[in-house]
C-alpha cells in the first residue's frame, strides 16, 4: 500500500473576466437607468398602468440614445413576473426573476430579436409570421425586435403589414430605426411611434462623471465636456470615447485631463479659437495664417478649426439675438462673445457663416487641406473688409462718398463743401421749394426731374422720402443738394402714401379750374343756348430757349 497521497488536480490560476467596454457595461437594466428620454418613460408607465398597451411599438432616433436598450426593457416590463412570481407588467421590472434575467442574458426564447440589415426579404418576413401564431414558450408576450426595420423590403413590408394589423394576443413587435422616413406609412400607422431625443450636454457630462467614478478614473471636468460635446447626443458614441479617453490617459493616476482629449480628438483649444477669429475679423491676414499653421502643427485637423470658427459665430450670433448664455462656456468666453456681439452686425455675421461655411466643405474635399484652408481664411478676410451691401447701396442712393475696403480702419470723413452764397438761406422744406431752390441755382434740368417724376413721402430737411422713383434721380439730387447747401441730404425710397408731383399737381388744379367753369352759370347758359358750343381749355404757352 502506497503512503503517498492523492492531492487531485493542481490549482489551476484564475483566469481574468473579459474586458467589456463602457457602452456594453453600462447599458441601461431600468428604465430609471434610462437617461434623456422622460417623456418616453412617463407615457409608457401611464400606458403600463392603464392596461392600454399597444400592439406594435416604433422607436426612432440617431445612433446610440437607446432604441435597442428600450426595447429589450419593454420586453422586461412586459414579461416580468416579480420576485414571487405572481406579478404583472410594470414599468419596474424586478431584475431577478427568470424573465427579467434572462431578457437582460439575450437567452430568453420568447424575446426573438433580428436585424433587419440582413433579413431584408419576404421569407424572413413568412418565418416570423408562422413563427407568430405559436404560443408564447414561458414568457407572458413574445415578443419581436426588429432592428434597423427601415431596411427591410417593398415587399417584407407589405408581407408583415397585416400581422403588424392584427398579431396574435400573445405577440409584441418593437420596431427601431434610425431613419423612419425610409418606413412606409403603412407601417408607421400601425405602431406606436416614440422619437427618442439627442441626450443634452449636460446629462451626458453628469452621465460619464457617474460611469468614471464607477470605474474609479478621475478626469477633469473640461475633459468631460469635450467628450459629452463630441458625442453629438449619442450616449454609446460618448461612451465609446470615454473608453478610448482612459485607455490614453496617463498612468500616473492623473486620470482623464482635457489637454489629452483634445489632442485625442483633433479638437482646437476654444481660447487658440477666440486668438484666430479675433485676427481674422480685424483683418490681420499674416498673424491668421501663423495661428492657423500653429494649430495645424499640434496635430488640429484645419476642417476641425474651421468648424471652431464657425461655432464662435454661431454663438455670436445667438448672443446678438438675446439667447441664453451658455453655462458651460467660460467666463472670458462669454465675456468675449459680448464684446463681439456689439461690433458685428447681423449682416457680418452672416456673411462670415457662409463664407466659413463653404470653406469648410472646400476643406473636407480638397487634395491638400492646410492650402486649401489658408486660402479659404484669406477670402473671408478679404470679404470682411468690404462695405456691407445694404450700406453700399443706401451710400450710392444717397451720393455719399464710397469707404476704401483696402483699410479696416474707416477712412475719416472729408470736410463738408462750403456753401455758396445762394443756399445760404433756409433749407427747402417742401417739393414745391424745392423746385424753386434747383432753378435758382441754374439746375434746371434737375428741377424738370423732380417736378415730373419727384413724388414725396415725407420732407424734413435734410431728409427726404419718396414714393418709387428712378435710384439714380435719388443719386443725382443727393449729390447736388450737398454741393448747393453744404449739408449730407438722406434721400430714400419709402412706404407710405406718396403726395402727387408738381406736374400732377398742376394738372389736377387744371381740371379743377376747368370743371369749375363749366359749373358757372354763365357757360352753362350759353351750353345751353347753343348745344354744339365747347368750353376749350387755353393752350399751353411755347417754352422760350
Amino acid at each position: 500500500m502506497s503512503d503517498s497521497l492523492d492531492l487531485g488536480e493542481p490549482a489551476q490560476p484564475v483566469k481574468p473576466e473579459a474586458y467589456r467596454v463602457l457602452a456594453r457595461k453600462y447599458r441601461p437594466q431600468t428604465f430609471a437607468e434610462l437617461i434623456g428620454q422622460d417623456a418616453m418613460v412617463t407615457t409608457l408607465g401611464n400606458a403600463i398602468k392603464r392596461e392600454r398597451l399597444a400592439h406594435a411599438f416604433l422607436m426612432t432616433g440617431v445612433r446610440g440614445v437607446g432604441k435597442t436598450s428600450t426595447a429589450r426593457l419593454i420586453a422586461k416590463a412586459l414579461n416580468c413576473i416579480g420576485p414571487d412570481g405572481q406579478g404583472g407588467p410594470t414599468i419596474s421590472p424586478c431584475g431577478v426573476c427568470e424573465p427579467c434575467v434572462s431578457i437582460a442574458e439575450g437567452r430568453n426564447i420568447d424575446v426573438i430579436e433580428m436585424d433587419a440589415a440582413s433579413h431584408t426579404g419576404v421569407d424572413d418576413m413568412r418565418g416570423v409570421i408562422d413563427a407568430a401564431r405559436l404560443a408564447a414558450f414561458g414568457a407572458r408576450y413574445k415578443i419581436y425586435i426588429i432592428d434597423e426595420v427601415h431596411m427591410l423590403s417593398k415587399n417584407a413590408f407589405n408581407a408583415l403589414l397585416k400581422t403588424l394589423e392584427e398579431p396574435p394576443e400573445h405577440v409584441k413587435f418593437i420596431l427601431a430605426t434610425t431613419e423612419v422616413n425610409k418606413v412606409p406609412i403603412t407601417v408607421l400607422s400601425r405602431c406606436q411611434r416614440f422619437d427618442l431625443r439627442r441626450v443634452s450636454v449636460e446629462t451626458l457630462e453628469a452621465h460619464f462623471a457617474r460611469v468614471l467614478e464607477a470605474e474609479g478614473v478621475p478626469a477633469e471636468a473640461e475633459a468631460l465636456r469635450l467628450i459629452a460635446a463630441a458625442a453629438e447626443g449619442s450616449v454609446r458614441d460618448g461612451l465609446s470615447i470615454l473608453d478610448q479617453a482612459i485607455a490614453h490617459a496617463d498612468l500616473d493616476g492623473a486620470g482623464v485631463q482635457a489637454d489629452a482629449v483634445r489632442g485625442m480628438l483633433g479638437l482646437s483649444d476654444r481660447g487658440a479659437v477666440r486668438a484666430l477669429f479675433g485676427k481674422m475679423v480685424s483683418g490681420d491676414a499674416s498673424g491668421t495664417l501663423a495661428d492657423l499653421r500653429g494649430q495645424y502643427d499640434l496635430g488640429i485637423d484645419p476642417a476641425g478649426v474651421f468648424a471652431g470658427l464657425m461655432e464662435t459665430v454661431h454663438a455670436i450670433t445667438l448672443e446678438r439675438v438675446g439667447a441664453a448664455p451658455d453655462v458651460a462656456r467660460s467666463a472670458d468666453e462669454r465675456k468675449a462673445l459680448t464684446e463681439w456681439a456689439g461690433k458685428l452686425s447681423n449682416a457680418v455675421l452672416h456673411r462670415l457663416w457662409q463664407l466659413l461655411l463653404k470653406g469648410h466643405d472646400e476643406v473636407v474635399r480638397a487634395a491638400l487641406p492646410i492650402e486649401a484652408a489658408e486660402m479659404a481664411l484669406l477670402r473671408v478676410i478679404h470679404a470682411s473688409q468690404l462695405p456691407d451691401p445694404g450700406d453700399l447701396a443706401r451710400q450710392i442712393a444717397e451720393g455719399a462718398p464710397m469707404a476704401s475696403p483696402a483699410s479696416a480702419a474707416p477712412a475719416p470723413s472729408a470736410p463738408p463743401p462750403t456753401p455758396t452764397a445762394q443756399a445760404e438761406q433756409t433749407l427747402p422744406r417742401d417739393v414745391a421749394e424745392l423746385f424753386d431752390f434747383l432753378s435758382k441755382n441754374d439746375k434746371e434740368l434737375l428741377a424738370n426731374k423732380v417736378r415730373l417724376n419727384l413724388r414725396v413721402i415725407r420732407m424734413v430737411p435734410p431728409d427726404i422720402e419718396t414714393g418709387p422713383v428712378d435710384a439714380d434721380l435719388l443719386k443725382e439730387l443727393a449729390t447736388v443738394l450737398r454741393e448747393l447747401t453744404g449739408t449730407a441730404w438722406q434721400i430714400r425710397v419709402g412706404e407710405g402714401n406718396a403726395q402727387p408731383s408738381l406736374r400732377e399737381q398742376a394738372e389736377a388744379a387744371k381740371a379743377d379750374t376747368y370743371d369749375a367753369a363749366l359749373r358757372s352759370p354763365v357757360v352753362a347758359a350759353a351750353i345751353e343756348n347753343f348745344p354744339e358750343a365747347e368750353l376749350i381749355q387755353p393752350a399751353k404757352p411755347a417754352r422760350r430757349m
